[in-house]
């Protein structure tokens, strides 16, 4: 078992499309597997706390740059910016109001692993990620109102937050306290669970797609073809917004553009119509796709790093 996730662990951008793919063909395995979608959350998190650096850490909290700016740029610009340019192309009110909630939502928990895997810096998304999660019980609701007049319950969203990061951080300061020799030694492993993870979260998001696809074909079309425009054009930004290598540049993008939109998604509970549900399920496929495109990129820009 140990030997088989060290040995697919850095295939794991081209796997994860594999697990949404999985999902979409067999959707009694997506459904099957649904019940583990908060647990394998909580892995990710884990798994990517336990494997970044605390003095790493720390220096990049320090930096305006990443404590503040991205932080902002992804919780509070990007919906804004978003939610002008749905007004302007005029999808729909319903959809608008997808594409704005999906936004909304803080970067995906897996994308500080999808970073490791793609030999990027995971420092920088985890802070981001965590800053950002810190700032949704306040951005989202205060978003969702001024967009559309929908009421979040705060408290609720914030406890989900809170039961995530900060139980998963409890658990990676304890193991690293009571066995930090051993993680050290089995670093490859904890890079094998999380990727265990996300193929468990990537495959269970797909349960429910294909039905809706089946009934709706030509409205599913263009969510997907929204949720890659707005995923991309992200990422996009976030690569153009600060200087530094392609690589570097690239994972950025990634925080901009992969959102934890099944957080919003359940927040809204029964306010969320057939429409959004589907942009929602939609905005999964490039969260687990565009790494397969990043780590193309970054091979071919510098040859001499191998990304599977």
């Amino acid at each position: 078992m140990t030997n088989s996730l060290l040995r697919f662990a850095p295939r794991g951008p081209t796997l994860l499309i594999v697990g949404v793919l999985a999902g979409l063909a067999f959707p009694a395995l997506a459904e099957a597997i649904r019940p583990a979608m908060a647990a394998s959350i909580f892995v990710i998190v884990l798994g990517t706390l336990l494997r970044v650096n605390a003095a790493d850490f720390i220096r990049t909290l320090r930096q305006p740059r990443f404590s503040a700016l991205l932080p902002a740029m992804v919780m509070l610009v990007c919906p804004v910016l978003v939610g002008a340019a749905a007004h302007l192309t005029g999808v729909g009110p319903e959809l608008a109001l997808a594409m704005v909630l999906a936004v909304c939502a803080p970067p995906s928990g897996g994308t500080a692993a999808v970073a490791r895997m793609l030999g990027l810096d995971a420092t920088i998304p985890l802070a981001v990620t965590l800053l950002s999660m810190a700032l949704a019980p306040l951005s989202v609701p205060l978003l969702a109102a001024w967009f559309a007049g929908i009421a979040f319950d705060p408290v609720e969203l914030a406890l989900r937050l809170f039961v995530l990061t900060a139980g998963a951080a409890g658990v990676a300061l304890l193991l690293r306290q009571c066995a930090s020799a051993t993680l050290e030694r089995h670093a490859g492993l904890v890079d094998g669970l999380v990727l265990a993870a996300l193929l468990i979260f990537a495959t269970s998001t797909m349960a429910g797609v294909r039905a809706q696809i089946e009934a709706e074909p030509m409205a599913a079309l263009v969510c997907v073809i929204i949720a890659f425009a707005c995923n991309l054009a992200l990422q996009g930004l976030g690569a153009a917004l600060l200087p530094g290598t392609l690589a570097e540049r690239l994972g950025i993008g990634l925080i901009l553009g992969n959102r934890n939109v099944g957080l919003v998604w359940s927040a809204l509970g029964a306010s969320t119509s057939p429409t959004m549900a589907l942009f929602f399920a939609a905005t999964q496929f490039p969260i687990y796709m565009t790494p397969r495109l990043i780590a193309f990129l970054i091979r071919w820009a510098t040859p001499e790093k191998a990304v599977s």
